[in-house]
């Protein structure tokens, strides 16, 4: 018969000490700009069901016979004309990393606290992200997803994805969610920040000026999705904050999608119109984006504004996202300093 030492312990695997996972989640980009990379990209984000509702069944037989066989060429060509040579990366990947560094150089009074960053779709991807994250011995995870306004076509995707990973873990972590901050404060007065400082430096004020969102189908919406009130609410306190009204600061919706009706008033539809009504300058803000990206850099910059000019449109210009600038970098560190509370004190 075996005796067992009482004072004899099972054996653990080594504990590190506790530590707090700040996880910053854009949607995402292509590894590089060339045709194979953006496939394997759009097939990524195209099979996302809460982007694409239908049936797989349906949706897939068109995905890939149709969408991959053609989409992909164009969409590289318009990768190509805002690619990063230097860096050899995208604008969005390139201002995700300088965002998660600035804030972890903000947070460094606190050295239990660890920043990383990640993609929804492409790299770094949300698992390999929480997975360095645990292995720094993070116990308690705030997962951030920078989209400013809620939708289940994005910030939902995000913490799927994320609750996903997180119910493969024996030890899961405590966890926290940024909220959606359409309608913070510190957001609001970072927009007016850069309008201000926009109009400050412009010789000839614009006629109008945009606030241009990424759309959504309107069933999203008559389903429940709350995005276009959320947008609403952003571009009416941007409103009260610049003294301005509806007719100087008009909300828009891009970046249409399929045969679907999407949210409007469309953006380009809205730039044809004012061209043909005389507008000399217009100004876009995309309060949408957190980052520069496919998006706010070669569709709104370089698409919009040749369509404006080709119907009789004059001066155009589209105003920089938050980014990390040191206005975009005040404003996320207050979001997160106050989602931290009780974690840091």
């Amino acid at each position: 018969m075996t005796i067992t030492d009482p004072q004899e312990k099972p054996q653990h695997p080594p504990v590190k000490p506790s530590a707090i996972g700040v996880l910053l989640i854009n949607l995402g980009t292509p590894s590089t700009c060339d045709k194979r990379a953006v496939r394997q990209f759009l097939a990524e984000f195209l099979s996302d069901r809460r982007v694409i509702e239908l049936s797989p069944l349906l949706w897939k037989p068109i995905l890939y016979g149709l969408i991959l066989t053609t989409r992909p060429a164009k969409v590289a060509r318009a990768y190509q004309s805002i690619w990063l040579q230097a860096q050899d990366e995208s604008p969005l990947r390139f201002h995700s990393r300088q965002q998660a560094e600035n804030l972890a150089r903000r947070l460094r009074s606190h050295p239990q606290i660890i920043v990383e960053w990640a993609m929804r779709y492409g790299q770094p991807s949300i698992q390999s992200a929480l997975e360095k994250l645990r292995d720094q011995g993070c116990r308690r995870l705030l997962i951030a997803p920078l989209y400013p306004q809620y939708s289940a076509t994005s910030t939902a995707s995000v913490l799927d994805k994320t609750f996903d990973v997180l119910k493969t873990w024996r030890n899961q972590p405590a966890l926290r969610t940024l909220p959606p901050y359409y309608d913070h404060p510190a957001y609001i007065s970072a927009l007016a920040g850069t309008l201000w400082q926009y109009l400050s430096t412009t010789e000839n004020k614009p006629d109008v000026i945009l606030a241009s969102y990424h759309g959504i189908p309107k069933d999203c919406v008559s389903k429940g999705d709350p995005y276009y009130c959320h947008c609403a609410k952003t571009t009416r306190l941007l409103r009260e904050k610049l003294d301005v009204d509806e007719h100087y600061l008009p909300m828009t919706f891009q970046s249409r999608f399929g045969a679907k009706k999407w949210l409007e008033p469309a953006t380009d539809a809205t730039l044809k119109q004012l061209a043909r009504q005389g507008a000399k300058k217009v100004a876009v803000i995309t309060p949408g984006f957190s980052a520069d990206c496919l998006e706010t850099l070669e569709e709104m910059a370089i698409q919009n504004r040749e369509l404006f000019i080709k119907h009789g449109g004059g001066e155009y210009h589209v105003i920089p996202c938050l980014n990390a600038s040191e206005t975009g970098m005040n404003m996320l560190e207050t979001l997160i300093r106050q989602e931290l509370q009780g974690w840091i004190g």
